[in-house]
């Protein structure tokens, strides 16, 4: 399974998106996609070759018409997202693979404005033109309206995190502590791999460790003076600064 390094490096590559956009379509034969693209169809085996072990294709022998040895055809056997976001106090890079199922299996995780199109759509296996092209612009709307109110979601989360970058200077006198500080920042949910942290830093790991309880003792006095609470734990046993409530 490819990830979003991986992924982005093959589709760097401006002629295999090109061949992406024809094999969405329908499946073709390097010929046709040789024609197509005004390429020669060396290269564009080639091409297809990344494609195909990079898992975005694959290919099937089918007889010929001529009586001929059999011909592959290549389809997209894959379907995901890539997304990007980058600005001041912003780097969000994520690979996301894209749920399988029709209306039915989708529909508890779509927007319940699409509940009416749930039950137009049914399990019904083929859709007139006409009605597929009214239902694909219903819901190219809806995604516009998504990606408007998740610009909106990046823009405040940049906002928080450049008010907090601010803030890091008091106290954190050292570089490592602040790339340490982004690093919790950037996945508030998780708690942090001190080692994969020590080695992308080239440091110790029993550093990182000290530098850890130093920071959650931060993280505690903040909690319990922005919060105006009392935070009390036994000398010896600090509590973990994702566990405070």
């Amino acid at each position: 399974m490819v990830d979003f390094d991986d992924a982005m490096s093959i589709l760097e590559n401006t002629t295999r998106r090109e061949i992406l956009k024809f094999l969405v379509k329908e499946p073709h034969y390097p010929l046709q996609l040789s024609e197509m693209l005004e390429v020669s169809q060396q290269a564009v085996m080639k091409h297809l070759k990344v494609l195909e072990e990079g898992g975005f294709v694959e290919s099937d022998k089918v007889p010929s018409e001529k009586g001929g040895p059999p011909k592959k055809v290549y389809k997209v056997n894959q379907s995901f997202s890539l997304r990007l976001d980058l600005g001041p106090d912003l780097f969000r890079s994520e690979y996301r693979k894209m749920p399988r199922g029709g209306p039915v299996r989708l529909s508890t995780k779509l927007p319940e404005e699409l509940d009416g199109m749930i039950s137009q759509l049914g399990t019904r296996r083929n859709i007139p033109l006409a009605e597929g092209m009214q239902v694909l612009s219903e819901l190219d709307e809806c995604l516009e309206r998504i990606d408007e109110e998740r610009d909106a979601v990046i823009a405040l989360h940049q906002h928080v995190m450049s008010k907090v970058s601010l803030s890091l200077s008091d106290g954190l006198d050292s570089y490592e502590e602040r790339q340490m500080a982004h690093a919790l920042m950037i996945q508030p949910r998780r708690p942090l791999d001190l080692d994969v942290f020590a080695h992308s830093m080239r440091m110790q790991s029993n550093d990182a460790e000290e530098m850890m309880r130093t920071l959650r003792e931060r993280l505690l006095r903040d909690l319990g003076a922005n919060h105006g609470k009392f935070m009390a734990t036994n000398k010896n046993t600090p509590l973990p600064w994702w566990m405070v409530k």
